[in-house]
C-alpha cells in the first residue's frame, strides 16, 4: 500500500499535484524537494524550515530558527523551481512570539518578521493561500507540521492543512510522525487516502532512492 500510493505521488500523479512539506529543518528535505520538484506542479513550504527559505530570498526572519549551512541549498532550490516553472509558495504572513514555547503573547506580523520574534506558526493569510492551492489538487503529498503544533496556540496552521486536504476531494497522501499525529489529534484520520508509517524509508522513496528492501522483492 506505501509503494501504490507513494508511487502514485511520485510516478503518476493525477493533476494537479500538490505538495506541502514543513517540519523543522531544509536538511531533513533537500533531497526530497529536489526530487519533488521534477513532479509536482505546486510546492507549499510552511513550517520552521520556511525560514531558511525566507532568509535565502532575502526576507527578514526575527529570531525564527534558521539553518545557516542550508541557505546555499535553499537558494539552489529556489533558482531550480524557478527555472523550471514551479512553483513554489513561501508563508506570506506568522504567527510569531518571543518565546517558542507557549508562555508568551502571538501575534500575526507579514512576511517579514520583526527582530526579538520567533515564527511559530504560519499565518491567516497563508492558511488560506495554501487552502486554496489544495483546493485545486487532484493529489497532495503532506510531510511536516506548518508550525509548532504541540502548543494549541502555535497549531492553527497545521490543523487549517488537515481541514483543507479533508475537504478537497483529491488523492490525500500524509507521511512523517509529526503531521500523521496532527491527523490523528484532529479525529479525521479516516477522511485521509493513505497516512504513510514509512517515516524514513518513505523520505528515501520519494528522493527516488532505491531501497534495498524493495529491491530484494523485485529481485
Amino acid at each position: 500500500k506505501e509503494c501504490e500510493y507513494l508511487g502514485k505521488v511520485l510516478r503518476s500523479p493525477v493533476r494537479p499535484l500538490v505538495a506541502i512539506l514543513g517540519g523543522a529543518k531544509v536538511s531533513d528535505k533537500v533531497a526530497v524537494i529536489d526530487n519533488l520538484l521534477n513532479t509536482v506542479d505546486v510546492l507549499l513550504v510552511g513550517g520552521a524550515m520556511a525560514y531558511t527559505f525566507l532568509q535565502a530570498a532575502g526576507v527578514a526572519v526575527g529570531a525564527s530558527l534558521v539553518e545557516a549551512d542550508r541557505l546555499d541549498s535553499a537558494r539552489h532550490l529556489l533558482d531550480q523551481a524557478a527555472r523550471s516553472g514551479k512553483r513554489l509558495l513561501l508563508p506570506v504572513d506568522h504567527r510569531a512570539s518571543t518565546s517558542p514555547k507557549g508562555d508568551a503573547p502571538v501575534q500575526t506580523v507579514g512576511q517579514a518578521i520583526p527582530a526579538g520574534l520567533l515564527g511559530v506558526d504560519i499565518g491567516p493569510d497563508t492558511e488560506r493561500a495554501f487552502a486554496a492551492e489544495v483546493a485545486t489538487a487532484r493529489t497532495v503529498f503532506w510531510n511536516g507540521p506548518m508550525g509548532i503544533f504541540e502548543i494549541p496556540a502555535f497549531s492553527h496552521g497545521t490543523m487549517a492543512m488537515v481541514d483543507a486536504l479533508v475537504g478537497s476531494g483529491a488523492l490525500t497522501v500524509v507521511g512523517g510522525g509529526d503531521s500523521v499525529a496532527a491527523v490523528v489529534q484532529s479525529g479525521k484520520a479516516d477522511k485521509i487516502s493513505h497516512i504513510s508509517t514509512g517515516g524514513g524509508a518513505a523520505l528515501e522513496f520519494l528522493e527516488g532512492r532505491t531501497l534495498p528492501g524493495l529491491a530484494a522483492l523485485d529481485a
